[in-house]
């Protein structure tokens, strides 16, 4: 049995932790009518195991290959117009909802002025709102607005990620050190000389490092968003599936496989490169 001196001073805090969590989620459990056991009835077996078993082998003949590869080259170039419409939009937003390169903070020691927070709220109220609609929502209306294709995807991430990646880019230049951009600003640099100087090198392997994971968010993001007639991988699946082509879907979902892995490993080699 422990002595007094080697029990954990934090086992009862952790303890009452525990329980709270459990108590607060059985209600989640009881609204979201979850049942695992549905899982395992004889009838949910067998239906699971003839969806699975129809998806192999892989199908592979040359005309659904053409296919696979013009419906992966569209995925990846929604996701990557994407993702460039939202940077020239999320850049300037977070350089505007950023304290880093404040006169104020740099002048009075962090007391920022009236003006700059008139101005700063808005922004970043505009990026709350813009990233509270989920992107699949935001496809659903320019599907309406512009019809079917990719033209909906690139909009849809496009507004959806640039308040994600402004967000987050802000946070970012405010949680680097202040110290070299704020002395630049004293001795009557630009701002904007004051971030490529002060700011940029001590961020740049943070911001790559989550453009790219959120590059591959935007991959993920164009696949789901073909199902409402985004295009891409997304809308081939989604009509596979309705065939009930197993072996198409199996070809498709590899596919997919492959790029989120092809996303990881630019993401390791360019924080290796910039490391």
């Amino acid at each position: 049995m422990l002595s007094r001196d080697q029990r954990d001073p934090a086992a009862a805090p952790r303890l009452l932790l525990t329980l709270l969590a459990l108590v607060l989620l059985w209600p989640g459990l009881h609204v979201s009518e979850l049942d695992l056991g549905v899982l395992f009835q004889a009838d949910s077996r067998r239906q699971i195991g003839s969806f699975v078993s129809a998806f192999w082998p892989p199908a592979h003949d040359h005309a659904f290959l053409e296919l696979l590869w013009r419906a992966t080259l569209q995925t990846l170039a929604v996701a990557t117009a994407g993702m460039t419409l939202a940077l020239l939009l999320a850049i300037p937003a977070s350089l505007l909802a950023s304290r880093a390169l404040s006169l104020s903070a740099a002048s009075r020691g962090g007391r920022p002025s009236a003006l700059a927070v008139a101005l700063r709220w808005p922004v970043r109220a505009l990026m709350v709102f813009l990233r509270s609609v989920p992107e699949i929502v935001w496809a659903l209306l320019f599907v309406r607005a512009v019809g079917l294709g990719p033209t909906a995807g690139v909009l849809a991430i496009a507004i959806t990620y640039s308040g994600m990646l402004g967000k987050v880019y802000a946070e970012i230049f405010e949680s680097v050190d202040q110290r070299p951009a704020h002395a630049l600003l004293q001795a009557g640099s630009s701002r904007l000389g004051a971030f490529f100087y002060g700011i940029l090198p001590c961020a740049g392997t943070e911001l790559v490092s989550y453009t790219v994971y959120r590059w591959e968010c935007a991959i993920r993001a164009s696949v789901v968003m073909g199902f409402v007639g985004a295009g891409g991988l997304g809308q081939q699946i989604d009509l596979s599936m309705r065939m009930f082509a197993g072996a198409e879907v199996a070809s498709m979902l590899l596919t997919f496989l492959g790029l989120v892995w092809l996303a990881d490993q630019l993401s390791g080699l360019l924080r290796r490169r910039l490391a």
